[in-house]
């Protein structure tokens, strides 16, 4: 049997354009003598649709889509994803639903049985979980059906109190079929491989996992779809951060040779693929063409210039230096440097004078306290102001450039270098920000040496260096790659060999630096654990381990 795997990259709430890739796609798979076409999880809408799922006018849509689809399925199957009402008299209204479309009609519907309610995920809010098991017959063979986590909970510990693979073996499916809404972190890509080929091996059948490509906002979905033997061998891998439709030939007597994968997990030109990927959808499904950002000579501005030229090209990309009095001629020079570099356009716009305008302003208040952090935010809050309204008057977005030890700490100045429409970096911490600079350097140097060498600054004050404030950023990373991705304590940090005093600083900076995150720019999602949806903490609350 001939079945193709559609690996789409869809937008949200897009009912004709994503009808409208899906339907080619049947197409191409027709013409290449396939029996069955596989979508991914809620393809007609794009995963996941949040609260859209609310409206009425919403699930008529789905619906209609799915309608549309039907009479596509003569001389072929297909499986696609669409949120449908429950028609219960209790519980949720809808059901996270695959359905089997084939000769013309919809032969087969098989709902989602575990419902996700961790990290970034909330579909309890929306759906019913399943509670019939079936397998879906087609073409003489029994599927498995199932959808993302149905396949998740056979790993310990285990998040639920059953399998539906064991409620569905009684009945000898021949092979398994999952439709994923699967996003990408740097430390889950082979993980979720890993659980694939487990679920082939204990069930001794062989695996087919479709999943989405593309970023929805901050979540990053990379592909990487699947077929795996009944050992538990990838046969097939599809790209990743890429739409592809790749037709297998299945038959469950054949012997398949296994195929070489990588281990992409913390591979930081996997990361920087997603980033871009990240940047490059959220302006095309925005409507956006051209991005501004800050560039202040220092590397976070650096890197996120260097992928927004990558992702949009040169000539969509405007970088706007805004020198204080207390910038460094270097920093002026190196970034030129970049933008000569990567070819994009660039302006200068010193900021002495608004700066000193707002200091006049406000001696009528300040003129009895001595200079402070005040007249550092000042300067950032300048070229906030700034870079916002270039980009009301250009019509452009601005790209914020923090990373994610500035963002956890509280190093960075609302209103000021945290404006932005779309974080690039903020899920990447320091040291990362490094390794992937001198990742892009590789071939050639992009990133000036002079910006990788330099010791990090702010430049809001003479001589002023991170390290006056922060511990090094190998250290500093250490402890909040424990905190907040490990979720540990802060005695439990210190147990792991570090300073007690340098961890209760850190723990503090992040507790008190809440309200801060809660105001910022959507964070492209690269870890498990990023700033945003999915780390919901209380700004005012008060807990000491």
């Amino acid at each position: 049997m001939k079945i193709a795997l559609a690996q789409i990259n869809y937008t949200i709430g897009d009912f004709d354009g994503n009808f409208r890739k899906m339907s080619e796609c049947i197409v191409t798979a027709k013409i290449q003598g396939c029996q069955l076409i596989i979508f991914s999880e809620l393809s007609v809408c794009g995963y996941i649709p949040s609260d859209m799922l609310n409206y009425d006018s919403f699930i008529k849509k789905c619906h209609d889509s799915l309608e549309r689809l039907i009479p596509l399925s003569q001389n072929i199957g297909i499986i696609a994803g669409c949120p449908v009402l429950s028609r219960l008299l209790e519980g949720k209204m809808l059901y996270n639903a695959a359905f089997l479309l084939q000769d013309g009609q919809i032969k087969q519907q098989v709902n989602k049985s575990l419902l996700p309610t961790y990290d970034i995920f909330d579909e309890y809010r929306y759906f019913e979980p399943n509670n019939s098991f079936n397998v879906v017959a087609f073409e003489g063979i029994k599927i498995a059906l199932t959808i993302c986590e149905d396949l998740w909970n056979i790993a310990e510990p285990r998040l639920y109190d059953f399998c539906p693979m064991d409620r569905l073996m009684p009945q000898h499916p021949d092979i398994i079929i999952n439709i994923s809404g699967s996003p990408y972190s740097y430390n889950h890509t082979e993980e979720r491989k890993q659980l694939m080929q487990q679920n082939a091996k204990v069930y001794g059948l062989p695996l087919i996992y479709v999943n989405q490509v593309g970023a929805h906002t901050d979540l990053l979905f990379d592909g990487g779809s699947l077929f795996v033997d009944r050992e538990g061998n990838v046969i097939e891998e599809l790209a990743y951060f890429k739409e592809e439709l790749r037709v297998i030939e299945w038959d469950m007597n054949r012997e398949y040779q296994a195929l070489q994968t990588i281990n992409k997990d913390d591979d930081i030109e996997v990361i920087r693929e997603a980033l871009v990927m990240g940047i490059r959808d959220y302006f095309q499904k925005s409507g956006f063409k051209k991005a501004i950002l800050g560039l202040s000579g220092g590397i976070d501005s650096a890197l996120v210039n260097a992928l927004a030229v990558e992702a949009l090209g040169a000539k969509n990309v405007l970088s706007v230096l805004l020198p204080s009095k207390f910038s460094s001629k270097g920093s002026i020079e190196d970034s030129v440097d970049l933008c000569r570099k990567t070819g994009n356009d660039y302006k200068i716009i010193p900021i002495l004078e608004p700066v000193e305008a707002l200091e006049k302003t406000l001696d009528v208040v300040f003129t009895d306290h001595p200079r402070d952090v005040t007249e550092e935010n000042l300067q950032a809050r300048s070229r906030g102001i700034l870079l916002m309204a270039i980009c009301n008057k250009l019509g452009h977005i601005l790209l914020n450039t923090s990373n994610k030890s500035e963002s956890a700490v509280g190093y960075a100045t609302l209103y000021g270098d945290m404006c932005g429409g779309l974080s690039v970096i903020g899920d990447l911490y320091k040291t990362q920000v490094y390794e992937m600079c001198r990742s892009i350097n590789k071939t050639r140097e992009i990133i000036p040496l002079n910006i990788l060498t330099k010791a990090p600054s702010a430049e809001l004050r003479p001589n002023q260096l991170d390290s006056d404030s922060l511990p090094p950023y190998d250290v500093l990373d250490k402890i909040l790659l424990h905190y907040i991705e490990n979720q540990k304590g802060r005695a439990e940090i210190v147990e792991l060999g570090f300073d007690e005093a340098t961890v209760r600083k850190v723990v503090r900076m992040v507790d008190n630096n809440e309200y801060k995150r809660f105001q910022a720019a959507p964070t492209l999602r690269i870890s498990h654990k990023a700033f945003g949806q999915g780390r919901r903490m209380p700004l005012v609350a008060k807990y000491y381990d």
